[in-house]
């Protein structure tokens, strides 16, 4: 699919443009946005605009870091956009002249469509020129960032509330950490990307237009930020989930010790009074049994009392 907004010498603006018959100097300004099959498209940007080969080629072989090339006439610039579902980061290619701007995506981009509608609305050409619909494309792109992150967020945010269990905490955790991560692996380039750019002396972009681009880099920076935040707060939510795993453990293994050592001495007694020796005066005691168990009940006792005293069963403890 293909779809095209000119604006012709007379200051016109055209809808549909015959690109076979387009050359150089047949409209003022002109965008060709292309979602491709593969064979067509490629022949486009080869015969008609006649990108460089490995332009091209990085077009449609595989996903590119955000990046910006310089070429005679032209610039190349490989963009993400988001994939909301997955979380994956999805390539919009664009060359950028004076007097046109070709953007190429191989999946369907809600961002472009967006543009599209919007540019069709616009009646003064002198808006339309490629920097403006290049600034257009990379604020939609940004802006899309958002609702991913702000989604996220949202979901930290609701782990709070306590209707949650442990084990369902931790793994939301790990799931949004997981796509803070993919979503950095593609904000920061961008980020990088976009200060070269306001940087760059190679871009004719005027001053007064910089200032537009400069609000994108200040929302990419908002965006790092905010990832920023979120990693910390799942690593805080991490390690709180490790130190009350810890704080549990410790008082088990407490418990587990004042048992044991309750137990201990009690052990002892009945493995000496178990013994088989048949010269155990002990034994012939006609109420030996029950001095034994009372003393060991005692013995239980003064231990239990002991351990009381200590503060071993208070609630601050166990």
């Amino acid at each position: 699919m293909i779809k095209t907004v000119a604006v012709n010498h007379s200051g016109e603006v055209v809808h549909s443009v015959d690109l076979e018959n387009y050359t150089a100097d047949s409209y003022r300004m002109i965008w060709v946005d292309i979602y491709p099959e593969k064979d067509a498209e490629g022949k486009i940007l080869k015969e008609i605009f006649q990108f460089h080969p490995l332009a091209i080629e990085d077009c449609f072989h595989f996903l590119q870091r955000p990046k910006l090339d310089y070429y005679d006439g032209y610039h190349f610039f490989v963009l993400h956009s988001i994939n909301k579902a997955t979380m994956e980061p999805e390539e919009v290619d664009v060359f950028l002249s004076d007097n046109y701007i070709v953007t190429l995506h191989l999946h369907q981009s809600a961002e472009a469509d967006l543009i599209y509608e919007k540019i069709k609305q616009i009646q003064n050409s002198q808006l339309l020129t490629p920097n403006y619909v290049f600034y257009e494309v990379l604020d939609k792109l940004v802006d899309f960032y958002f609702p991913c992150i702000t989604e996220m967020e949202e979901t930290l945010n609701a782990l709070e509330s306590g209707e949650y269990g442990m084990k369902q905490i931790m793994k939301q955790v790990f799931e949004t950490r997981s796509g803070l991560l993919k979503i950095k692996r593609t904000v920061y380039p961008m980020r990088d990307l976009l200060y070269r750019l306001l940087n760059s002396e190679r871009l004719n972009i005027p001053i007064s237009e910089r200032t537009y681009f400069m609000n994108v880099y200040d929302h990419l920076l908002k965006l790092s930020e905010l990832i920023n935040a979120n990693m910390d707060f799942t690593a805080e939510i991490r390690e709180n989930y490790l130190s009350v795993n810890s704080y549990r453990s410790n008082n088990v293994m407490m418990t587990l010790t004042v048992i044991t050592t309750i137990f201990m001495p009690l052990t002892f007694i009945a493995g000496v009074y178990g013994m088989n020796f048949e010269n155990m005066p002990e034994l012939k005691w006609e109420f030996g049994y029950f001095y034994v168990l009372g003393g060991m009940g005692f013995l239980s006792l003064m231990m239990f009392i002991w351990f009381k005293r200590k503060g071993w069963f208070d609630k601050d403890q166990i």
